[in-house]
C-alpha cells in the first residue's frame, strides 16, 4: 500500500525527513516505491516535489530532505501503483487552484469505478492521469468548487462536504486520503492491507503532542522537526505509528479536520 504522511503546525517548522526511511516501516525488504511526492505550503500557494522514480534512487530527494523550506501545512506520498503506470501524472500529491488557493490531495486505496461520482457536466477539474486517485480528487473539487465561489468558505461547511465525500469513496474500496486548501488539513481514514494480510482499520493514526514531543517521538523515522523547540502543538497523521508514542489509531470513516490556526 501507498504511505501516507500529514503535519499541521501553527508555527513554520522545517520538517526534514527520509521517505525511504518512512517507507520501511510499512513495507518489506526490497519492496518496491513507484514514485514519491512531497507538498509544502507558502501562505495560499505551494511548493511541490514529485518523481514517479524510486525514492532510493533519487538525487533531488537526498537534496530536498535536507533543504526542506518552513511550513504549516505539509502533505507526503510514498506510492506503490495500483492504477495507472508509474509516471509523474500519476505521482501523489495531485495539486489544482480553488478559489484563489492552491489544494492537494494524496490517497492510499484502491477506488473502483470512481469515476461514475462524477456528475454530469463538470466541468471545473479533469484528471491529467490516469490514476483512481486523481480522478477522486477532482471530483471532490468539483463538490467543493460551488462553496469557494464566494470567497474563503466556512470550515465547516468544508469539512460536510469532505465528510460525505469520503462515504461515498469507502462503497469503492480503502479510501485513506489527506486533503489540503492550505488553510485546513482533512485527514480521512478507513482501511488498509495489515501485516496479517487483512484489509481493515486502521488506515491512519493520528498523534497531537508539543512540538517538542513530537520531534522525540518522530526522529527515529527520519523525521526531524528542525524549530521543534518553539512551543506548540503540532497534529500529526500517518499510515502506521512512527515510534513508540502515544498515537491514536483513527475509526474507520473518521474524517479529522485540523488547521494553523483556531478554527
Amino acid at each position: 500500500m501507498c504511505e501516507l504522511l500529514g503535519l499541521c503546525s501553527p508555527a513554520p517548522v522545517s520538517a526534514r525527513f527520509s521517505l525511504r526511511r518512512l517507507a520501511r516501516h510499512a513495507r518489506g525488504p526490497g519492496q518496491p516505491i513507484d514514485g514519491w511526492g512531497v507538498v509544502l505550503y507558502d501562505g495560499a500557494d505551494l511548493r511541490c516535489y514529485r518523481e514517479p522514480e524510486p525514492a532510493g534512487k533519487s538525487a533531488w530527494l537526498r537534496f530536498i530532505e535536507h533543504h526542506q523550506p518552513p511550513a504549516r501545512l505539509l502533505i507526503s506520498h510514498i506510492r506503490l501503483a495500483t492504477a495507472g503506470m508509474v509516471s509523474l501524472s500519476n505521482t501523489h500529491p495531485f495539486v489544482r487552484e480553488l478559489g484563489g488557493h492552491m489544494h492537494s490531495f494524496a490517497h492510499n486505496g484502491r477506488l473502483v469505478g470512481v469515476v461514475g461520482l462524477r456528475d454530469a457536466g463538470a466541468t471545473c477539474c479533469r484528471p491529467v492521469g490516469q490514476s483512481d486517485s486523481e480522478a477522486a480528487f477532482c471530483i471532490l473539487l468539483e463538490r467543493l468548487a460551488p462553496l469557494w465561489a464566494a470567497g474563503i468558505p466556512p470550515p465547516a461547511a468544508r469539512l460536510a462536504v469532505v465528510t460525505r465525500f469520503a462515504a461515498e469513496l469507502r462503497a469503492l474500496g480503502p479510501a485513506n486520503f489527506l486533503y489540503s486548501d492550505g488553510l485546513l488539513l482533512f485527514a480521512h481514514a478507513d482501511r488498509r492491507h495489515q501485516p496479517d494480510g487483512r484489509i481493515a482499520p486502521p488506515g491512519l493514526w493520528h498523534l497531537g503532542c508539543a512540538c517538542a514531543d513530537a520531534d522525540m517521538a518522530l526522529h527515529r523515522a527520519g523525521v526531524a522537526l528542525a524549530d521543534a523547540a518553539d512551543p506548540h502543538h503540532i497534529d500529526v497523521f500517518a499510515s502506521v505509528p512512527l515510534s513508540a508514542a502515544p498515537w491514536r489509531p483513527m475509526q474507520a470513516g473518521e474524517v479529522a479536520m485540523v488547521a494553523p490556526e483556531p478554527i
